[in-house]
């Protein structure tokens, strides 16, 4: 099965459903955090980790440019020591809002893997900073990978919307190809 999409490329260089299974595994994807997957973490942290590692592939991305351009100009290409402080430069200077998935699109788009079946809820809850104002609020839940989820396929894993809804990738796209065609 052909995992590329089909008109306009990847948007990000990972996507998030393979991040939230691999994050919640306990592998630390894209230089994240490892944490037990038996225990799980909080939707808050896992979208925090994943804004994090968004912004980390687009500062990489900068840089490697930026040296590609050196070395095309005939200078050396970035020590190691330099290339992060490019990094860093580049972290620094990145808007948080600049690359996609607020909060809200987040948490929905947890929902379709919570009815997939492939995160549940662990048990464990924690007071949220918000509870500090007002009590009432939500805690902070925390989740962890099914043993459907550690099963899903690639193919799967690439479009969980596809997967969830049970349609092709054809009717998906069906609505883009029509605006095209006018």
């Amino acid at each position: 099965m052909d995992l590329k999409p089909m008109n306009g490329g990847f948007l990000r260089p990972f996507g998030t459903a393979w991040f939230i299974i691999e994050f919640l595994k306990g592998n630390g994807p894209e230089d994240s955090t490892r944490i037990d997957p038996e225990i799980g973490a909080p939707m808050s942290d896992i979208h925090f980790e994943y804004k994090s590692a968004l912004h980390r592939a687009h500062a990489t991305d900068s840089v490697q440019k930026e040296e590609e351009r050196r070395i095309s100009k005939g200078q050396p290409a970035y020590s190691e020591e330099e290339f992060d402080a490019r990094m860093h430069y580049y972290l620094k200077r990145i808007p948080y809002k600049l690359l996609r998935m607020r909060y809200a699109s987040f948490t929905r788009y947890f929902g379709h893997l919570k009815r997939l079946g492939w995160v549940e809820e662990t048990g464990k809850t924690e007071p949220s900073a918000i509870q500090d104002f007002v009590p009432q609020a939500p805690s902070r839940v925390y989740y962890r990978l099914t043993e459907t989820g550690k099963k899903a396929s690639p193919a799967e894993i690439s479009d969980p919307l596809i997967t969830l809804y049970h349609y092709s990738r054809e009717q998906r796209s069906s609505k883009r190809r029509s605006y095209s065609k006018a």
